[in-house]
């Protein structure tokens, strides 16, 4: 069983109330737009931290983060992109790379949107955790935290911060 935290769209701003919301998570993932690598290495320092880049992100998040990643959490295959769409609203990439890789997993950002939904003609379960910084439209700020347990994910809760 993995414990995962997963928050986007920090833009430079990274409230400590996640730090408490994920204390109990084996590792946090970031779904681009963290700002500056500053908001990574904090979040490092807490937990292991898995991430893509973002529109917004410079050299340095860059750097140490792909436009898309994708990996195997326990068995599921996760893919993950900070511009994404969402079911069955993918932007064209998007599309493409889910068809080629199959995930069962999907996370985006930047709509600063919360949706946690299923596709079902790509057998797929899309979360996007919504905007967990202050720059932006939204009214409400928040987080994801969910349980893989072998083939399942579970357990999903929304955070407000």
């Amino acid at each position: 069983m993995t414990r995962i935290g997963l928050l986007s769209d920090t833009h430079n701003y990274l409230d400590e109330a996640v730090f408490e919301h994920f204390k109990n998570c084996d590792e946090v993932w970031h779904a681009g737009d963290f700002g500056n690598g500053d908001i990574a290495k904090r979040i490092r320092e807490e937990k292991p931290l898995k991430g893509v880049y973002g529109n917004i992100d410079g050299k340095d998040i860059r750097s140490q983060f792909p436009e898309q990643l994708i990996f195997m959490c326990e068995e599921v295959k996760v893919m993950m992109r900070h511009i994404g769409g969402y079911p069955p609203k993918y932007n064209p990439d998007t599309k493409k790379e889910l068809l080629i890789h199959q995930p069962q997993l999907f996370i985006s950002g930047h709509s600063h949107i919360l949706k946690v939904m299923y596709d079902p003609k790509l057998n797929c379960l899309h979360m996007n955790p919504g905007a967990a910084g202050k720059q932006g439209w939204q009214t409400v700020r928040t987080i994801i935290r969910f349980v893989v347990d072998g083939k399942e994910m579970k357990d999903c809760e929304v955070i407000e911060l």
